[in-house]
Formats: structure tokens, sequence, C-alpha cells
């Protein structure tokens, strides 16, 4: 039988969502939690990784429940979180067919990124959100995000992770890319058909810098259109971050 989850996370104390030898991830601990129920190792599929201190709303993962087990999918959701920590709880199993795949079958993934522009950042925001105490301008916020919708070669918006060749693809499509009024300042989001290596910090900090005065809206246009050689000039916090819905 082949489950799939849908996860939420803080992912403040955590190397991020996939499994490395030196660092606490998500990933792992859930390898962890299946196999001591599982009594044998079950390895987790992602819908893609998420970087150190990132967060999730709805992360997506599927795995194959071993035969010998007869657990419900709905079974396994107490099951899982009575072995994770409490920053980290699986909210929905179900039933999927052999050929879902957590991160093939996705159609988009939707992030929000969380911009604080109060004086004085609230204990409650720590490691949720951006603080930027510094006023932003919104319309050139607004003209910032709009350069991004759309297909394009994100490749000055893509950090490296030493894998890459001359034929990586680097495009993606922007289908939502604007923001909200919240009420200690703005939240930012992005949906796309796919999002390279911290490409939504890098979005988020050259639109920063852009809405702050920092980077001319030319500069930033010529990122997007032209971006042979370029680099987005500001990665943004992971605090901010979270990914909020994978669609299938």
């Amino acid at each position: 039988m082949r489950l799939k989850l849908t996860i939420a996370y803080d992912g403040s104390p955590f190397g991020g969502w996939q499994i490395q030898s030196n660092a606490d991830t998500i990933q792992g601990r859930i390898e962890t939690a299946l196999a001591e129920i599982a009594k044998e190792p079950v390895r987790l599929h992602g819908s893609g990784r998420t970087d150190a201190g990132v967060h999730a709303l709805g992360q997506i993962a599927h795995f194959e429940a071993p035969d010998r087990l007869t657990m419900n999918p709905f079974n396994w959701v107490p099951a899982l979180n009575t072995k994770l920590p409490p920053g980290i709880r699986i909210l929905e199993c179900e039933e999927v067919p052999d050929d879902f795949h957590a991160r093939f079958s996705a159609l988009s993934k939707t992030y929000i990124y969380h911009l604080c522009l109060s004086p004085v950042l609230s204990p409650f925001l720590a490691r949720r959100a951006w603080h930027l105490p510094r006023q932003l301008n919104p319309e050139d916020l607004d003209k910032a995000l709009s350069f991004y919708r759309g297909s394009h070669d994100f490749r000055a918006f893509a950090a490296k992770r030493g894998n890459e060749t001359e034929d990586t693809d680097y495009v993606r499509k922007i289908t939502r890319a604007d923001f909200e009024q919240s009420p200690d300042g703005y939240l930012i989001t992005y949906t796309g058909n796919g999002f390279l290596y911290k490409m939504v910090r890098l979005l988020t900090g050259a639109a920063v810098q852009t809405a702050q005065g920092y980077l001319r809206q030319d500069d930033l246009y010529d990122l997007v259109h032209n971006p042979d050689g370029k680099k987005s000039p500001l990665c943004a916090p992971a605090d901010g971050l979270t990914l909020k819905v994978v669609a299938y």
C-alpha cells in the first residue's frame, strides 16, 4: 500500500527536510518513526527539500507500507505523531495509487513569505518572519513581484548545489507572485510549477531590495530577462519562509 502524508513542521531547530549524516532533519525523524512502527527501514519520498529553518504547513511525502502491516491509513497519523517531536506533525495519511509520487506527480507548489515591518519584532514571530523595521514602498514591491510572473530562466535566482551541468534546466513558470497586508507587515505568496534551490528566498531578497530603493527596477528586470552571469543581490533569511501547499 502506497501512503501519502501531509506534514506540518516548525523548521527552526532542524537542518532542513532532507536526511543528512551531520544534521537533525525532518525526513530523518519521520523515517525513524516509520521504522519503529514497521520494525524495518522505510524510505520516505518528499515533494521537495526545504532548507534549514524553513517551515511547512502542507509538505507532502509518500512511502510504501510493508505488506504484512494491516494498519488503516488513518491509524498511521496518531502512531507517527506519538513518536515525533512536537515541532513535526502528520496531519493526514491516505492511500494513493501505485503511480503516485510526492515529487514527480506535483503540479505546483505555493510558498508564503512573512515580512514583519513593526519597529520591534514580537517574540511570537521570532524565527517566523524577516524583521524589516525600515519601511518598504508597497508600489515598488508590487512592481518587483510582477516581473517574476510567467515562464523565465531563473538561473540568477538559484543557489548552486554543486551538481549543475550545461544541461541544467533553470526555466520555471510562476503563476502567482503577489502580497497582502498582515497586521505587522506583508505576506508574499508565490505559486509555481517548481522552484530552484533557494529560489524563493532569492526572489524575495531582490524584491525587498527593490522596494527599499537599494536595487533599481531596471536591474531587477534584467536579472529575470537576461540572467547570464548575474545573481540576485540578497538571499532572504529562512525564518520567514513556509511551504503552504503542494497541488496534484
